[in-house]
C-alpha cells in the first residue's frame, strides 16, 4: 500500500505542475463550466501529448463534473456520446484498404480506425489521480441517462445507439483494468478498519445490516467469515463480497443463520461453508465478472483453513420467481401450473398465508412444483433461466441442490419469492462439467430432489420472450 501511496503523490505532483503547463490556477479548479465547455475540455485532453498537461487537465475535467448536478452530467455524457465517435471516414479508407490487401497490419490499422475516440478520452481521464473511481460513478450516472432516455416520451434512437455504444466503451475498458491478476482479496473481520466496515454495511444487498452489532455478529464469531475483492486503484473501495456461515449441516433456512441467540460453533466440528450473501458493491462496474472468482479464491482459501470443511453451498434468494408465479397466476395457458395449482395458489393473496400450519402445507404442495418448472423450465430470449441469482451460481458450475419452502421469512423474501430460498451445491469434482453444459447447451444442472417436483402434465415448453429478470 505505501508504493500505492507513493504512486498517487507523484501523480498529484505531476497534476499540480502541469496545471501550470496549461494555465489553469486554484481558483479554475472550483470555477463552473458548462456542459458544453467541458466536453471541450475533452477534445482539448485527447489532443494533447504532453503527460503532466494531460494529468492535470484530466483532473480538472473531473473535478468539475463532480460538481454538476444531474441535468449538467446527462447533457455532458450525451455530448461526449455524440461527438467521441469514430472517424468514420477513415473507417471507411481502411476497410478498402484491407480488402485491396488483406493483411494483419491492414487489419491493425482498420481495428485503430473503428475504435471509439471516447475510449482514448476514457483512458485519459484515468490517468487523473483517482480517476479510475470517478469513471466508476461517471458510469453510473450513464445509467440513469440511458434509463431516462429509454422511458422519455420521444427516445432519439441515434442518441440511444451512442449512448449505449459510450456505454460498451466503459465495460470493454473496465473489463481490462478489472480482470482477475489486479484484485486483491481480504478476510473482513472486526479488526478491519472502520471505514471500510461502514461499506459493507452500507453495500450488503442481500439481507440487510442493522448496524455494527449486526454487523459484529456476522463476522466476529469463530464459525463466521467475510471476504471481500478490492482493487488497488480503489483503495478502500471494495468491489464485492461474500459472507460465509460455517456449519455442520446445509441450512434450509435464514433465520438461524442470522440469529444472534445461536451458539458459535467451532471451526473444526464444521463440514459445511455456506455463502449466504455475496454483494456486488460498484453499480458502475456492472456487467464485469467478479463473483465467479471470488467464490473460488474463498473455497480455496477455506479449504486450507479448515481441513474438514467437505460441502460448499449457498443459501440463496429468489429474486424473480414472486413476478414470474403472478405473470403464471394471471395466465391463460400458463406453462409451470396446473390448473389445480392455480387454486390452492390464490391463498397467497392473503399477506398472512405462511402464518397458518395447515393453509402453509397446501401452499407448499403447490408452491415447490411451480418453483421447480421456473428453474427447470422458465427461459429468458437468451435460452437461460429467468432467475440472475440462478444464471450466476448455474454459470459458475453449481448444481441446484434443493429448494426451501419458507427459507425467508422476512418482508423482503416473502415480497420477491413468497419465501422460497434455494441451495446451489458447488461440487469441486462437478464443477467444469456442469458449467460446460451450462455454457453450451443451457442445461439446469439439478439434482434429483429438485427434479422429482416438476409436474409431469405440464404443457410443452414454449420459447419465452421476456426481458432480462
Amino acid at each position: 500500500m505505501a508504493a500505492i501511496s507513493f504512486f498517487g503523490d507523484l501523480l498529484q505532483t505531476i497534476s499540480e505542475r502541469g496545471r501550470d503547463l496549461i494555465g489553469i490556477g486554484r481558483s479554475d479548479i472550483t470555477g463552473r463550466a458548462s456542459a458544453s465547455e467541458l466536453v471541450k475540455l475533452c477534445e482539448d485532453l485527447i489532443s494533447r501529448r504532453g503527460e503532466a498537461s494531460g494529468v492535470a487537465l484530466a483532473r480538472l475535467i473531473l473535478d468539475r463534473y463532480a460538481s454538476f448536478g444531474q441535468t449538467e452530467r446527462h447533457a455532458f455524457l450525451r455530448g461526449i456520446a455524440l461527438d467521441f465517435d469514430a472517424d468514420h471516414a477513415a473507417v471507411d479508407e481502411a476497410i478498402a484498404a484491407y480488402r485491396a490487401d488483406p493483411t494483419r497490419a491492414r487489419l491493425g490499422t482498420l481495428h485503430e480506425a473503428a475504435e471509439p475516440r471516447s475510449q482514448e478520452l476514457i483512458r485519459r481521464l484515468n490517468l487523473a489521480r483517482g480517476g479510475t473511481l470517478s469513471l466508476v460513478r461517471m458510469r453510473e450516472d450513464l445509467f440513469d441517462l440511458r434509463k431516462a432516455l429509454r422511458t422519455g416520451a420521444e427516445a432519439d434512437p441515434a442518441v440511444l445507439d451512442a449512448v449505449d455504444s459510450l456505454d460498451s466503451d466503459f465495460e470493454h475498458l473496465f473489463a481490462s483494468w478489472f480482470n482477475r491478476g489486479f484484485l486483491v482479496l481480504r478476510h473482513i473481520d472486526w479488526t478491519t478498519p472502520a471505514h471500510i466496515l461502514e461499506k459493507i454495511i452500507r453495500y450488503e444487498a442481500v439481507h440487510a445490516i442493522t448496524g455494527w452489532d449486526d454487523l459484529r455478529a456476522r463476522i466476529e464469531p469463530p464459525d463466521r467469515r467475510c471476504f471481500a475483492f478490492f482493487h488497488p486503484a480503489l483503495a478502500d473501495e471494495p468491489l464485492i463480497f461474500v459472507e460465509v456461515a460455517l456449519t455442520d449441516q446445509v441450512a434450509p433456512a435464514i433465520a438461524p443463520i442470522l440469529s444472534r441467540e445461536r451458539k458459535p460453533l467451532q471451526p473444526r466440528a464444521a463440514t459445511t461453508a455456506i455463502f449466504y450473501s455475496i454483494s456486488n458493491c460498484q453499480k458502475g462496474l456492472a456487467g464485469v465478472t467478479f463473483g465467479n472468482f471470488l467464490i473460488k479464491q474463498v473455497v480455496e482459501d477455506l479449504t486450507r483453513e479448515v481441513s474438514s470443511l467437505k460441502t460448499f453451498v449457498t443459501l440463496s434468494p429468489v429474486p424473480g420467481f414472486a413476478a414470474w408465479l403472478a405473470r403464471e397466476r394471471r395466465a391463460d395457458s400458463p406453462q409451470g401450473l396446473l390448473p389445480e395449482d392455480v387454486e390452492v395458489l390464490r391463498a397467497l393473496d392473503d399477506p398472512d398465508w405462511h402464518a397458518d400450519k395447515a393453509r402453509a402445507e397446501t401452499v407448499r404442495k403447490a408452491l415447490i412444483p411451480a418453483a421447480a418448472a421456473y428453474f427447470l423450465r422458465a427461459k429468458n430470449e437468451r435460452g437461460r433461466p429467468l432467475d440472475p441469482v440462478a444464471r450466476f451460481h448455474l454459470g459458475n458450475g453449481a448444481r441446484l441442490d434443493r429448494i426451501n419452502f419458507l427459507g425467508d421469512t422476512s418482508k423482503k423474501g416473502l415480497a420477491q419469492s413468497h419465501g422460497l430460498m434455494v441451495n446451489y451445491l458447488y461440487d469441486l469434482a462437478a464443477i467444469e462439467k456442469n458449467h460446460e453444459t451450462y455454457a453450451n447447451l443451457g442445461t439446469v444442472a439439478a439434482s434429483p430432489a429438485v427434479t422429482r417436483e416438476l409436474r409431469a402434465k405440464l404443457p410443452p415448453p414454449r420459447a419465452v420472450v421476456l426481458a432480462e429478470a
